[in-house]
Protein backbone atom coordinates (compact mmCIF):
# COMPACT_ATOMS: atom_id res chain seq x y z
CA UNK A 1 0.00 0.00 0.00
CA UNK A 2 1.50 3.32 -1.11
CA UNK A 3 1.19 6.40 1.10
CA UNK A 4 2.36 9.92 0.23
CA UNK A 5 3.33 12.25 3.08
CA UNK A 6 3.80 15.97 2.44
CA UNK A 7 6.32 17.61 4.76
CA UNK A 8 9.68 16.57 6.23
CA UNK A 9 9.87 18.60 9.44
CA UNK A 10 8.74 16.62 12.52
CA UNK A 11 5.37 14.93 11.97
CA UNK A 12 6.29 13.75 8.46
CA UNK A 13 9.46 11.78 9.32
CA UNK A 14 7.88 10.33 12.49
CA UNK A 15 4.85 9.20 10.50
CA UNK A 16 7.11 7.76 7.77
CA UNK A 17 9.07 5.77 10.35
CA UNK A 18 6.01 4.15 11.90
CA UNK A 19 4.26 3.53 8.59
CA UNK A 20 7.29 1.66 7.24
CA UNK A 21 7.58 -0.29 10.47
CA UNK A 22 3.97 -1.38 9.96
CA UNK A 23 4.78 -2.47 6.40
CA UNK A 24 3.47 0.42 4.29
CA UNK A 25 5.39 1.86 1.32
CA UNK A 26 6.04 5.55 1.99
CA UNK A 27 7.06 8.55 -0.11
CA UNK A 28 7.71 11.93 1.52
CA UNK A 29 7.64 15.08 -0.59
CA UNK A 30 9.28 18.24 0.78
CA UNK A 31 9.24 21.69 -0.82
CA UNK A 32 12.74 22.57 0.46
CA UNK A 33 15.71 21.25 -1.56
CA UNK A 34 17.04 19.43 1.51
CA UNK A 35 16.36 19.13 5.22
CA UNK A 36 15.81 22.60 6.58
CA UNK A 37 18.83 23.82 8.58
CA UNK A 38 17.90 27.46 8.86
CA UNK A 39 18.35 27.97 12.57
CA UNK A 40 14.99 27.07 13.97
CA UNK A 41 14.04 27.52 17.59
CA UNK A 42 13.85 25.41 20.71
CA UNK A 43 10.89 23.06 21.08
CA UNK A 44 9.74 20.85 23.95
CA UNK A 45 9.21 17.13 23.97
CA UNK A 46 7.11 15.92 26.89
CA UNK A 47 6.61 12.44 28.27
CA UNK A 48 4.38 10.89 25.54
CA UNK A 49 6.65 12.13 22.72
CA UNK A 50 9.72 11.07 24.69
CA UNK A 51 8.28 7.57 25.08
CA UNK A 52 7.56 7.35 21.34
CA UNK A 53 11.08 8.58 20.56
CA UNK A 54 12.48 5.90 22.84
CA UNK A 55 10.54 3.24 20.91
CA UNK A 56 12.10 4.62 17.73
CA UNK A 57 15.58 4.17 19.21
CA UNK A 58 16.46 7.86 18.85
CA UNK A 59 16.13 9.06 22.44
CA UNK A 60 19.90 9.01 23.15
CA UNK A 61 20.51 11.32 20.17
CA UNK A 62 17.71 13.63 21.30
CA UNK A 63 19.09 13.86 24.82
CA UNK A 64 22.60 14.42 23.43
CA UNK A 65 21.28 17.39 21.41
CA UNK A 66 19.28 18.94 24.27
CA UNK A 67 19.84 22.68 24.60
CA UNK A 68 21.07 22.38 28.18
CA UNK A 69 19.19 25.51 29.27
CA UNK A 70 18.76 25.12 33.03
CA UNK A 71 18.50 28.68 34.36
CA UNK A 72 16.40 31.72 33.52
CA UNK A 73 16.95 35.38 34.31
CA UNK A 74 13.78 37.48 34.07
CA UNK A 75 14.04 41.25 33.70
CA UNK A 76 10.57 42.72 34.39
CA UNK A 77 10.22 45.98 32.49
CA UNK A 78 10.73 48.88 34.89
CA UNK A 79 12.14 46.75 37.71
CA UNK A 80 15.58 47.47 39.15
CA UNK A 81 16.60 43.87 39.82
CA UNK A 82 16.19 40.73 37.74
CA UNK A 83 14.62 37.53 39.01
CA UNK A 84 16.73 34.36 38.80
CA UNK A 85 14.93 31.06 38.25
CA UNK A 86 15.97 27.40 38.34
CA UNK A 87 14.42 26.11 35.12
CA UNK A 88 15.25 22.48 35.88
CA UNK A 89 12.81 22.58 38.79
CA UNK A 90 10.09 24.13 36.66
CA UNK A 91 10.55 21.55 33.90
CA UNK A 92 10.60 18.81 36.54
CA UNK A 93 7.35 20.11 38.02
CA UNK A 94 5.74 20.39 34.58
CA UNK A 95 6.54 16.90 33.32
CA UNK A 96 8.24 13.82 34.72
CA UNK A 97 10.01 13.35 31.36
CA UNK A 98 11.02 16.34 29.25
CA UNK A 99 13.72 17.66 26.93
CA UNK A 100 14.21 20.95 25.10
CA UNK A 101 15.85 20.63 21.68
CA UNK A 102 16.29 22.77 18.58
CA UNK A 103 13.63 21.98 16.00
CA UNK A 104 16.13 21.50 13.17
CA UNK A 105 18.11 19.00 15.25
CA UNK A 106 14.94 17.08 16.07
CA UNK A 107 13.85 17.00 12.43
CA UNK A 108 17.23 15.60 11.37
CA UNK A 109 17.14 12.90 14.06
CA UNK A 110 13.67 11.71 13.05
CA UNK A 111 14.62 11.80 9.37
CA UNK A 112 17.70 9.65 9.97
CA UNK A 113 15.62 7.04 11.82
CA UNK A 114 14.00 5.75 8.59
CA UNK A 115 15.83 7.46 5.72
CA UNK A 116 16.91 4.12 4.20
CA UNK A 117 13.33 2.86 4.04
CA UNK A 118 11.50 5.93 2.78
CA UNK A 119 11.55 7.61 -0.63
CA UNK A 120 12.15 11.34 -0.19
CA UNK A 121 11.36 13.81 -2.97
CA UNK A 122 13.09 17.05 -2.01
CA UNK A 123 12.58 20.29 -3.91
CA UNK A 124 9.05 19.40 -4.97
CA UNK A 125 5.46 20.07 -3.97
CA UNK A 126 1.96 18.73 -4.60
CA UNK A 127 -0.19 20.75 -7.00
CA UNK A 128 -3.32 18.59 -7.21
CA UNK A 129 -4.90 15.55 -5.55
CA UNK A 130 -7.78 13.68 -7.19
CA UNK A 131 -10.43 11.77 -5.17
CA UNK A 132 -8.98 8.54 -6.58
CA UNK A 133 -5.47 9.29 -5.29
CA UNK A 134 -3.88 10.66 -8.46
CA UNK A 135 -1.30 13.25 -7.38
CA UNK A 136 0.34 15.92 -9.51
CA UNK A 137 3.62 17.58 -8.54
CA UNK A 138 5.43 20.74 -9.53
CA UNK A 139 8.36 18.74 -10.91
CA UNK A 140 7.82 14.98 -10.70
CA UNK A 141 5.56 13.05 -13.05
CA UNK A 142 2.00 12.34 -11.82
CA UNK A 143 1.63 9.26 -9.65
CA UNK A 144 -1.14 7.42 -7.85
CA UNK A 145 -1.13 6.78 -4.11
CA UNK A 146 -3.60 4.90 -1.95
CA UNK A 147 -3.50 7.63 0.74
CA UNK A 148 -2.13 11.16 1.10
CA UNK A 149 -1.19 12.77 4.42
CA UNK A 150 -0.55 16.47 4.93
CA UNK A 151 2.22 16.96 7.50
CA UNK A 152 3.20 20.32 6.07
CA UNK A 153 2.59 22.70 8.94
CA UNK A 154 0.31 25.56 9.84
CA UNK A 155 0.17 26.87 6.26
CA UNK A 156 -0.43 23.40 4.83
CA UNK A 157 -0.53 23.07 1.06
CA UNK A 158 -2.40 19.75 1.28
CA UNK A 159 -5.06 21.28 3.51
CA UNK A 160 -5.56 24.14 1.08
CA UNK A 161 -5.91 21.79 -1.89
CA UNK A 162 -8.39 19.46 -0.21
CA UNK A 163 -10.24 21.53 2.40
CA UNK A 164 -10.03 25.08 1.10
CA UNK A 165 -8.49 28.36 2.21
CA UNK A 166 -6.75 28.54 5.58
CA UNK A 167 -8.92 31.45 6.73
CA UNK A 168 -11.88 29.07 7.04
CA UNK A 169 -10.20 27.19 9.89
CA UNK A 170 -7.73 29.56 11.55
CA UNK A 171 -8.40 31.44 14.78
CA UNK A 172 -6.00 34.28 15.63
CA UNK A 173 -4.88 34.01 19.27
CA UNK A 174 -4.00 37.69 19.55
CA UNK A 175 -0.22 37.41 19.47
CA UNK A 176 2.83 37.05 17.24
CA UNK A 177 6.08 35.12 17.42
CA UNK A 178 9.46 36.05 15.99
CA UNK A 179 12.79 34.18 16.11
CA UNK A 180 16.16 35.24 14.76
CA UNK A 181 19.64 33.73 14.92
CA UNK A 182 22.46 35.73 16.52
CA UNK A 183 25.76 34.41 15.07
CA UNK A 184 28.73 34.22 17.39
CA UNK A 185 26.71 35.05 20.52
CA UNK A 186 28.33 33.59 23.61
CA UNK A 187 28.37 33.83 27.40
CA UNK A 188 24.86 32.44 27.90
CA UNK A 189 26.17 29.24 29.52
CA UNK A 190 22.83 27.46 29.87
CA UNK A 191 20.84 30.60 30.71
CA UNK A 192 17.70 32.02 29.14
CA UNK A 193 17.55 35.81 29.53
CA UNK A 194 14.05 37.30 29.26
CA UNK A 195 12.74 40.85 29.22
CA UNK A 196 9.05 40.95 30.08
CA UNK A 197 6.73 43.92 29.68
CA UNK A 198 3.05 44.55 29.22
CA UNK A 199 2.07 42.90 25.95
CA UNK A 200 5.58 41.87 24.92
CA UNK A 201 8.28 39.42 25.92
CA UNK A 202 11.77 39.00 24.44
CA UNK A 203 14.45 36.49 25.30
CA UNK A 204 17.77 35.04 24.19
CA UNK A 205 19.18 31.55 24.70
CA UNK A 206 21.73 29.19 23.21
CA UNK A 207 22.49 25.49 23.16
CA UNK A 208 25.49 23.49 24.29
CA UNK A 209 26.46 22.45 20.76
CA UNK A 210 25.64 25.68 18.88
CA UNK A 211 28.02 28.48 18.03
CA UNK A 212 25.23 31.02 17.98
CA UNK A 213 22.12 32.03 19.93
CA UNK A 214 18.43 32.49 19.27
CA UNK A 215 16.45 35.61 20.10
CA UNK A 216 12.76 34.96 20.73
CA UNK A 217 10.04 37.62 20.55
CA UNK A 218 6.39 37.36 21.59
CA UNK A 219 3.98 40.29 21.44
CA UNK A 220 0.27 40.94 21.58
CA UNK A 221 -1.86 42.54 18.90
CA UNK A 222 -5.59 43.24 19.09
CA UNK A 223 -5.92 42.59 15.38
CA UNK A 224 -4.16 40.57 12.72
CA UNK A 225 -1.36 42.58 11.17
CA UNK A 226 -1.15 43.25 7.46
CA UNK A 227 1.55 40.93 6.14
CA UNK A 228 2.02 37.73 4.16
CA UNK A 229 3.73 34.77 5.80
CA UNK A 230 6.44 34.91 3.09
CA UNK A 231 6.97 38.72 3.19
CA UNK A 232 10.12 38.75 5.34
CA UNK A 233 10.92 42.44 4.90
CA UNK A 234 7.49 43.47 6.19
CA UNK A 235 7.72 41.00 9.08
CA UNK A 236 11.04 42.44 10.23
CA UNK A 237 9.62 45.96 10.29
CA UNK A 238 6.62 44.81 12.34
CA UNK A 239 8.89 43.10 14.84
CA UNK A 240 11.15 46.13 15.21
CA UNK A 241 8.14 48.37 15.76
CA UNK A 242 6.63 46.12 18.42
CA UNK A 243 9.80 46.09 20.56
CA UNK A 244 11.18 49.57 20.00
CA UNK A 245 12.54 51.08 23.22
CA UNK A 246 11.94 48.05 25.43
CA UNK A 247 15.53 47.63 26.66
CA UNK A 248 19.08 48.13 25.44
CA UNK A 249 19.58 44.35 25.28
CA UNK A 250 16.51 43.93 23.08
CA UNK A 251 17.66 46.80 20.87
CA UNK A 252 20.99 45.00 20.32
CA UNK A 253 19.23 41.79 19.34
CA UNK A 254 17.03 43.67 16.88
CA UNK A 255 20.07 45.40 15.40
CA UNK A 256 20.92 41.99 13.92
CA UNK A 257 17.57 41.52 12.19
CA UNK A 258 18.84 42.54 8.75
CA UNK A 259 22.02 40.46 9.08
CA UNK A 260 20.65 37.33 10.70
CA UNK A 261 21.12 34.12 8.67
CA UNK A 262 17.76 32.81 9.84
CA UNK A 263 14.51 34.62 10.60
CA UNK A 264 11.03 33.36 11.49
CA UNK A 265 7.86 35.35 12.04
CA UNK A 266 4.22 34.30 12.21
CA UNK A 267 1.00 34.84 14.05
CA UNK A 268 0.12 32.59 16.96
CA UNK A 269 -2.87 30.99 15.32
CA UNK A 270 -4.94 27.95 16.16
CA UNK A 271 -6.49 25.63 13.60
CA UNK A 272 -10.02 24.55 14.44
CA UNK A 273 -11.38 21.93 12.07
CA UNK A 274 -14.37 19.63 12.60
CA UNK A 275 -12.49 16.84 10.82
CA UNK A 276 -8.93 16.41 9.53
CA UNK A 277 -9.84 13.79 6.95
CA UNK A 278 -11.58 13.80 3.59
CA UNK A 279 -11.66 10.78 1.32
CA UNK A 280 -8.14 9.38 0.96
CA UNK A 281 -6.52 12.44 2.56
CA UNK A 282 -5.86 13.26 6.19
CA UNK A 283 -3.77 15.77 8.13
CA UNK A 284 -1.34 15.37 11.00
CA UNK A 285 0.36 17.80 13.40
CA UNK A 286 0.14 21.54 12.79
CA UNK A 287 -1.42 20.95 9.37
CA UNK A 288 -4.56 19.65 11.06
CA UNK A 289 -4.67 20.91 14.63
CA UNK A 290 -2.02 23.50 15.41
CA UNK A 291 -2.75 24.77 18.95
CA UNK A 292 -0.50 27.80 18.46
CA UNK A 293 3.23 28.02 17.73
CA UNK A 294 5.47 28.36 20.82
CA UNK A 295 2.66 28.15 23.37
CA UNK A 296 0.67 24.93 22.85
CA UNK A 297 3.07 22.01 22.90
CA UNK A 298 2.56 21.55 19.16
CA UNK A 299 5.75 19.52 18.61
CA UNK A 300 4.82 16.87 21.17
CA UNK A 301 1.29 16.83 19.78
CA UNK A 302 2.64 16.28 16.25
CA UNK A 303 4.80 13.33 17.36
CA UNK A 304 1.87 11.72 19.17
CA UNK A 305 -0.49 12.34 16.23
CA UNK A 306 1.91 10.77 13.74
CA UNK A 307 2.36 7.69 15.92
CA UNK A 308 -1.39 7.27 16.45
CA UNK A 309 -2.23 7.74 12.75
CA UNK A 310 0.28 5.07 11.69
CA UNK A 311 -0.97 2.74 14.40
CA UNK A 312 -4.62 3.09 13.46
CA UNK A 313 -3.85 2.51 9.78
CA UNK A 314 -1.99 -0.68 10.70
CA UNK A 315 -4.77 -1.83 13.00
CA UNK A 316 -7.32 -1.29 10.21
CA UNK A 317 -5.19 -3.15 7.67
CA UNK A 318 -4.83 0.04 5.63
CA UNK A 319 -8.59 0.69 5.47
CA UNK A 320 -8.70 4.47 5.78
CA UNK A 321 -12.47 4.52 6.22
CA UNK A 322 -11.91 2.79 9.56
CA UNK A 323 -8.51 4.20 10.44
CA UNK A 324 -9.09 7.93 9.90
CA UNK A 325 -12.13 8.19 12.23
CA UNK A 326 -10.31 6.12 14.88
CA UNK A 327 -7.29 8.43 14.61
CA UNK A 328 -9.47 11.50 15.03
CA UNK A 329 -11.26 10.01 18.04
CA UNK A 330 -7.95 9.16 19.71
CA UNK A 331 -6.55 12.65 19.15
CA UNK A 332 -9.70 14.68 19.90
CA UNK A 333 -9.11 15.14 23.62
CA UNK A 334 -5.37 15.96 23.38
CA UNK A 335 -6.12 18.49 20.63
CA UNK A 336 -8.87 20.20 22.62
CA UNK A 337 -6.65 20.28 25.69
CA UNK A 338 -3.73 21.74 23.75
CA UNK A 339 -5.88 24.54 22.38
CA UNK A 340 -7.01 25.53 25.86
CA UNK A 341 -3.51 25.22 27.30
CA UNK A 342 -2.09 27.36 24.50
CA UNK A 343 -4.42 30.28 25.22
CA UNK A 344 -3.57 30.06 28.91
CA UNK A 345 0.18 29.89 28.20
CA UNK A 346 0.03 32.89 25.86
CA UNK A 347 -1.67 34.94 28.57
CA UNK A 348 1.06 33.99 31.06
CA UNK A 349 4.06 34.42 28.75
CA UNK A 350 2.81 37.74 27.32
CA UNK A 351 1.24 39.53 30.31
CA UNK A 352 -1.58 41.96 29.70
CA UNK A 353 -0.87 44.16 32.75
CA UNK A 354 1.92 45.24 35.10
CA UNK A 355 0.43 42.94 37.70
CA UNK A 356 0.78 40.09 35.21
CA UNK A 357 4.43 41.01 34.61
CA UNK A 358 5.17 40.84 38.35
CA UNK A 359 3.13 37.67 38.68
CA UNK A 360 5.10 35.88 35.97
CA UNK A 361 8.43 36.75 37.55
CA UNK A 362 7.47 36.06 41.14
CA UNK A 363 5.51 32.90 40.30
CA UNK A 364 8.48 31.43 38.42
CA UNK A 365 10.79 32.27 41.31
CA UNK A 366 8.43 30.70 43.85
CA UNK A 367 8.05 27.45 41.90
CA UNK A 368 11.81 27.14 41.40
CA UNK A 369 12.47 27.84 45.10
CA UNK A 370 10.02 25.24 46.43
CA UNK A 371 10.96 21.58 46.87
CA UNK A 372 10.00 19.35 43.93
CA UNK A 373 6.74 18.03 45.41
CA UNK A 374 5.15 21.37 46.43
CA UNK A 375 6.47 23.00 43.25
CA UNK A 376 4.82 20.37 41.09
CA UNK A 377 1.55 20.74 42.99
CA UNK A 378 1.56 24.52 42.61
CA UNK A 379 2.30 24.34 38.90
CA UNK A 380 -0.51 21.85 38.37
CA UNK A 381 -2.90 24.23 40.09
CA UNK A 382 -1.83 27.23 38.03
CA UNK A 383 -1.18 25.84 34.53
CA UNK A 384 -3.42 23.81 32.28
CA UNK A 385 -0.49 22.73 30.11
CA UNK A 386 1.14 20.81 32.98
CA UNK A 387 -2.02 18.79 33.59
CA UNK A 388 -2.38 18.08 29.88
CA UNK A 389 1.19 16.91 29.32
CA UNK A 390 1.18 14.71 32.39
CA UNK A 391 -2.19 13.08 31.72
CA UNK A 392 -1.93 12.35 27.98
CA UNK A 393 -1.77 8.59 27.36
CA UNK A 394 -0.79 6.87 24.12
CA UNK A 395 -1.84 3.38 23.14
CA UNK A 396 0.72 0.80 22.08
CA UNK A 397 0.50 -0.28 18.42
CA UNK A 398 2.60 -3.40 17.90
CA UNK A 399 3.41 -4.33 14.29
CA UNK A 400 0.86 -6.79 12.83
CA UNK A 401 2.01 -10.37 12.07
CA UNK A 402 1.37 -9.66 8.38
CA UNK A 403 1.65 -6.08 7.32
CA UNK A 404 -0.74 -4.39 4.84
CA UNK A 405 0.07 -5.32 1.27
CA UNK A 406 1.36 -8.75 2.27
CA UNK A 407 4.69 -7.63 3.75
CA UNK A 408 5.57 -9.09 7.11
CA UNK A 409 5.92 -6.69 10.00
CA UNK A 410 9.33 -6.57 11.63
CA UNK A 411 9.28 -6.12 15.42
CA UNK A 412 12.89 -4.99 15.38
CA UNK A 413 12.29 -2.17 12.91
CA UNK A 414 11.39 -1.45 9.28
CA UNK A 415 12.93 -3.31 6.33
CA UNK A 416 16.23 -1.81 5.27
CA UNK A 417 17.72 -0.41 2.08
CA UNK A 418 14.58 0.21 -0.01
CA UNK A 419 15.65 3.66 -1.21
CA UNK A 420 19.15 4.77 -2.12
CA UNK A 421 20.42 6.95 0.76
CA UNK A 422 16.79 7.53 1.69
CA UNK A 423 16.47 10.13 -1.07
CA UNK A 424 15.29 9.56 -4.59
CA UNK A 425 14.72 12.35 -7.05
CA UNK A 426 11.81 12.73 -9.44
CA UNK A 427 14.17 11.85 -12.29
CA UNK A 428 15.16 8.62 -10.52
CA UNK A 429 11.50 7.65 -10.30
CA UNK A 430 10.90 8.27 -14.00
CA UNK A 431 13.87 6.15 -15.11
Amino acid sequence: MRILVSGASVAGPVLAYWLTRHGFEVTVVERAPCLRKTGGHAVDLFRPAMNISEKMGVLPRIEERATGTSRMVIHPEGARRPVRVDLSKIFGATSDRHVEIMRDDLSEIYYDAARDDVEYLFGDSITAISPGGEVRFENAAPRRFDLVVGADGLHSNVRRLVFGDESRFSAFAGAYLGVLTLPGASGLDGELHMHVGVGRTAGVYGARHLGDARALFLFRSERELDHHHRDVSRQKKLLQGAFAGMHADVDRWLDEVDRTPAFYFDSITQLRMDTWSRGRVTLVGDAGYCPGPAVGGSTSLAVVGAYVLAGELARAGGDHERAFPAYERAMAEPVRGSRTAALSAAKTLIPTSRLGVRGLAQGARLISALPAGPGRALLRLTTKSARLHNSMTVEDYPPPPTAPGGRAGDPEGPPRGRARDGVRSAADRRN
